[in-house]
């Protein structure tokens, strides 16, 4: 099959790039681009870690087509953060939320979706926000713990 070409916006920068028609957006991602920070854990759209933002909403990279990008804005993981830590990331380290850390960029990418829809989030809120991110690692108190420092840091920032 012949490969199309990709056009489409990835953290802030346009970008094309000849993929197979039948190429997840992960695949793409990981394979043709570089971006290594989503990951693929279960490829059935179960665990999480290769969570994205496909014009602004959480995907599981691994179950839609990369064409499916075409002319849209995709933001990963290494897109979340602009210059400095954003403020999840910070979080996280502050509370040692990561273990492996191989399902961290799934967690902070849906995590920062929660974040822009609801910037002021409760713990019951968060934890929905977070369902479908499973980790192996830790329990997940360090991570809403951190959830919710982040949210109150970027509500309190954004009425400066």
């Amino acid at each position: 099959m012949a490969k199309q070409v990709l056009s489409c916006t990835i953290n802030d920068e346009p970008v094309e790039v000849l993929i197979q028609p039948y190429s997840t957006l992960l695949d793409a991602l990981r394979e043709d681009l570089g971006l290594t920070g989503p990951k693929e854990g279960c490829g059935t759209g179960d665990c999480g870690a290769c969570t994205v933002h496909l014009d602004g909403q959480p995907v599981a990279s691994c179950l839609v087509l990369a064409m499916q990008a075409r002319n849209r804005n995709v933001r990963t993981i290494e897109g979340l953060a602009k210059g400095a830590l954003h403020p999840l990331q910070d979080a996280f380290v502050r509370h040692g939320a990561p273990q492996c850390g191989f399902c961290i960029p799934g967690v902070l990418m849906a995590a920062a979706a929660l974040l822009e829809a609801n910037p002021r989030p409760t713990e019951e809120e968060i934890r929905y926000g977070i369902a479908g991110n499973l980790c192996r690692c830790t329990g997940y108190t360090k991570i809403v713990a951190a959830i919710a420092e982040a949210a109150t840091l970027t509500s309190e920032g954004a009425r400066a």
